[in-house]
């Protein structure tokens, strides 16, 4: 369970600890305007795009063997990312550590789903993996404004190799099987045509800041995306002989909605961070150390929603405690988009802070409770492959299309004579609106596809 743990608060921690940093890394190292957001979408699509087949090697070649390799491309990315010199060699050593995220985030919910059997015992710890995985995101953004205001916005790089030396350690005294109980090869052309839709999808929607919608070049791009992502489908559906998504896995009600859901959250949790984190620096002219700090309430939210998941679903059932987990996270959403340029900590963050983080941790333990039910062991790899693919893939395209809403947003209120900080805040604003709608649309899946808890039996002694 530490191992498990160490390893997946790693992968959150790096996809939301250089948000705060942002700004700083873009002053240093001279990004282009439009640039700085693939700081966050080099890790996030890389580690996207690969999930599927991190998944399927850890089913193939072993969960030691995987994990192990993983560890050592994260420390070593991580060391080019901190003596980076141009923004190329940054955006180079994050997809790198988007690679090897790939490897460690489906192992880590992998080695839960092996070692713990299904029921409370597992329920417990997939609620502590839950925990870790948003609460890790929250202290990501904390350490991050910690490290760049003591230190230098390099560190939020070099402070992963301790925690890859002391995962590393774990690994090898935990996990003793280090041959795979099945053997087969591995889907590279579905990694390919996968990988490469996802990079099509992101890209052409990031550019629509300076492309229009309608134009050939996202036309041309989306489109791209499309048919690759057809070309996947059909490739792993007739003609892979150990594909990395099974499809039939997919047929499983609790699977498919589950998947969706995640993506969802996904999208609404990285797109939450990203903006808040910019209202607080760039309207509120917060330093990098206390942005950080008014993100605490978000790891004790996460915390205390995630603790309570289990004995929601198990008084309400997992639709019922799904739904409303969704629903307030969407609320505070909402709440969030009220923040202005006069906007007081206490009066205007706080509360929408502690309501966003409470509902993100009871829905993501409850989503994953309900996606991981039922799995066979030799496809754990698989299913944890495909629900942490949908969370970063949902983050990475929300990412991409609130950003370019976001900057249409201020352009039209610049447009319309508002002062230059009141356009970035309505932009940002509009931002959470739309996230705060997708949170309500996950709700509604939950509610329609859910199935529903089986009525207690009754006995009369």
């Amino acid at each position: 369970m530490a191992t498990a743990s160490l390893c997946q608060l790693l992968v959150a921690l790096d996809a939301s600890i250089v948000n705060i940093a942002l700004p700083s890394m873009g002053g240093s190292l001279g990004f282009a305007d439009g640039a700085l957001p693939w700081v966050v979408n080099a890790y996030a699509l890389a580690f996207g795009g690969l999930l599927l087949l991190g998944g399927r090697v850890a089913d193939l070649v072993g969960h030691r063997r995987a994990l192990l390799a993983g560890l050592a491309l994260f420390g070593i990315t991580s060391v080019l990312g901190g003596f980076a010199q141009t923004p190329a060699q940054l955006i180079t050593a994050r997809a790198g550590q988007g690679v090897a995220a790939a490897l460690l985030a489906p192992l880590s919910l992998t080695l839960i789903m092996v070692t713990f059997a299904e029921g409370a015992a597992r329920a417990r710890a997939l609620g502590v993996w839950s925990m870790v995985t948003a609460a890790g995101s929250a202290m990501g953004v904390l350490l991050g404004g910690v490290l760049t205001d003591l230190l230098d916005w390099r560190w939020v790089f070099f402070v992963n190799v301790p925690l890859v030396l002391l995962a590393g350690v774990l690994a090898v005294r935990a996990i003793t099987t280090a041959r795979p109980e099945r053997t087969g090869r591995l889907d590279l052309v579905g990694a390919v045509l996968g990988t490469g839709a996802m990079c099509a999808l992101v890209y052409g929607l990031m550019e629509t800041d300076r492309h229009p919608w309608t134009s050939a070049r996202t036309l041309v791009t989306l489109g791209a995306a499309v048919l690759v992502g057809i070309a996947f489908l059909v490739w792993e559906a007739r003609f892979a002989s150990a594909p990395i998504v099974r499809l039939g896995v997919l047929r499983a009600r609790t699977a498919w909605t589950a998947s969706l859901i995640v993506t969802l959250i996904g999208a609404a949790m990285l797109v939450g961070f990203y903006f808040c984190s910019l209202h607080l620096q760039n309207v509120l002219h917060y330093g990098p150390l206390a942005a950080g700090a008014a993100f605490l309430p978000f790891c004790a939210g996460v915390m205390a929603g995630s603790m309570a998941a289990g004995r929601l679903s198990t008084r309400f059932g997992a639709r019922a405690t799904l739904a409303g987990g969704l629903l307030l996270a969407g609320l505070g959403m909402l709440w969030f988009s009220g923040l202005g340029v006069d906007s007081g900590y206490l009066t205007a963050f706080l509360g929408p802070c502690i309501v966003t983080s409470t509902g993100v941790g009871i829905c993501m333990v409850a989503n994953t409770a309900m996606g991981t039910s039922g799995v066979a062991p030799h496809e754990a790899g698989l299913v944890s492959g495909l629900l942490n693919a949908g969370r970063q893939c949902g983050g990475s395209i929300g990412l991409a299309v609130l950003s370019s809403l976001a900057v249409a947003a201020t352009r039209d209120s610049e447009h319309t004579g508002q002062q230059p900080l009141a356009a970035l805040a309505a932009g940002y604003d509009r931002a959470f609106v739309v996230t705060a709608a997708l949170l309500a649309v996950a709700a509604l899946i939950a509610v329609l596809f859910v199935p529903a808890p089986a009525p207690k039996s009754s006995a009369r002694g």
